[in-house]
């Protein structure tokens, strides 16, 4: 496998555990790898009346930047940008507004990997 296979598959397996994540703490997945010519969204949930627009970053344990720390302005003001994008496509915003989430995984060299969700990162 090269590294660019063994990369998607390592975000995959994030991706896999963040929903998992998202949906024990009551939230409803509604689409996954969301794309448009400005990019991608992970995934796409509804928290109540609100809808969370979440970005996953999976990194294994190591020396490199923590994925929580992933997230920069430029990423950040992408994610806003996409999040209106995809409310304009479905209907518009929901009442309880847009929220954007981060959920870091960090796979460690033994043991279960770690999971944190940050809500509303920007």
């Amino acid at each position: 496998m090269n590294a660019k296979n063994a990369t998607g598959a390592l975000g995959r397996y994030g991706e896999e555990l963040a929903v998992r994540r998202l949906t024990e703490g009551g939230m409803t997945v509604l689409e996954r790898n969301w794309r448009c010519r400005a990019g991608e969204i992970d995934i796409v949930a509804r928290d109540g009346d609100a809808l969370v627009i979440c970005e996953v970053k999976t990194r294994r344990a190591g020396p490199f930047e923590h994925p929580m720390e992933a997230v920069k302005p430029v990423k950040a003001q992408r994610l806003r940008h996409l999040a209106e994008r995809w409310t304009q496509e479905h209907g518009g915003p929901p009442p309880g507004g847009v929220r954007i989430d981060l959920i870091g995984v960090v796979l460690p060299r033994r043991g279960a990997p770690v999971v944190e969700h940050a809500r509303g990162v920007a």
